[in-house]
Parts: C-alpha cells; sequence; structure tokens
C-alpha cells in the first residue's frame, strides 16, 4: 500500500499536461492546427480552430486576471504567475484574432474582421506592435483613413 499513499500524496496535475484541453499549450495546439488547416486551403476548419483558440484563451484569461486578484496582497508569487500567464495567454487570443482577421479578408469578408482588428488595437493599444499591425489593416481595407506612425518611425 505504500504506493497507493505516495500516489494520494501527490496531487494528480492532469491540467499542467501537454493533452490537457485547458492551457496555454492547448491554445498554441490550436492555433498551430488552424495555421495547418489554413495553409492546406480549408479555411473553414481553420476559422473553427481559429475560434476555439479565442474562446479558450478567452476563458484562460479571465480566471489567470480572477487568481491573480485574489491573492493580491497575500502571496506575490502568485500573482507574478497569474500575471505572466495572463500575457501569455492575451498574446495567443491577438494572435487568433489577427489569424481570423486575415481569413476573413482572404474570404472577401473585410466586414467581419474589422471587429476582431479593432478589439486587438483596443486591447494592445497602437503603441504595441500588434497594435499597430491592426490598425495598419483597418487602414487597409479602408475602415480608418488616417494612417498612424508610431513616434520614433519617421513622419
Amino acid at each position: 500500500m505504500p504506493a497507493a499513499h505516495a500516489q494520494a500524496a501527490e496531487p494528480e496535475r492532469a491540467l499542467a499536461t501537454p493533452g490537457s484541453p485547458f492551457n496555454i499549450t492547448a491554445v498554441q495546439s490550436l492555433l498551430a492546427r488552424g495555421d495547418a488547416a489554413a495553409a492546406a486551403g480549408n479555411l473553414a476548419e481553420a476559422r473553427r480552430l481559429y475560434d476555439q483558440a479565442r474562446d479558450a484563451s478567452r476563458k484562460l484569461l479571465g480566471f489567470y486576471r480572477d487568481l491573480s486578484g485574489a491573492f493580491r496582497g497575500l502571496d506575490a508569487r502568485i500573482p507574478r504567475e497569474m500575471d505572466e500567464k495572463g500575457r501569455q495567454t492575451l498574446d495567443l487570443l491577438v494572435g487568433a484574432n489577427m489569424r481570423l482577421a486575415a481569413l476573413f479578408r482572404r474570404q472577401g469578408q473585410p466586414e467581419v474582421a474589422v471587429p476582431l482588428l479593432v478589439e486587438v488595437v483596443k486591447t494592445m493599444t497602437p503603441a504595441n506592435e500588434s497594435g499597430q499591425k491592426a490598425y495598419q489593416q483597418l487602414l487597409e481595407i479602408g475602415f480608418v483613413s488616417t494612417p498612424y506612425t508610431a513616434p520614433g518611425t519617421g513622419s
């Protein structure tokens, strides 16, 4: 019975495994599978996978923020970990939005890309490279007409 006791003492970390559908690695996998589907011309499958990546990212982001806030002032290690995971997840969410926007543009539906691109600009701000790329795409599709030049990048 010692093996059972040792097993009981070690908590199962099912969500930390690579095969878990509920962690950062799973979102990365969805994006990679979506990229492969898009490259193969299977845009419906790519959209489905990108949508799943967006949904999972949003859920994870909310949970990481909630846990960070709950432990603030109690144990600084936990908010630091949750904030870092939140930043990684936010980057994945932005990546999913940008991929979806590109997919919609590829399908001749730029109007469907607009909310995704605006969300990236709002989330990342135009000071961030991702925000600048999203704004540039809004300019390219004609949703905005004023070009943005980040400070220090020229005129």
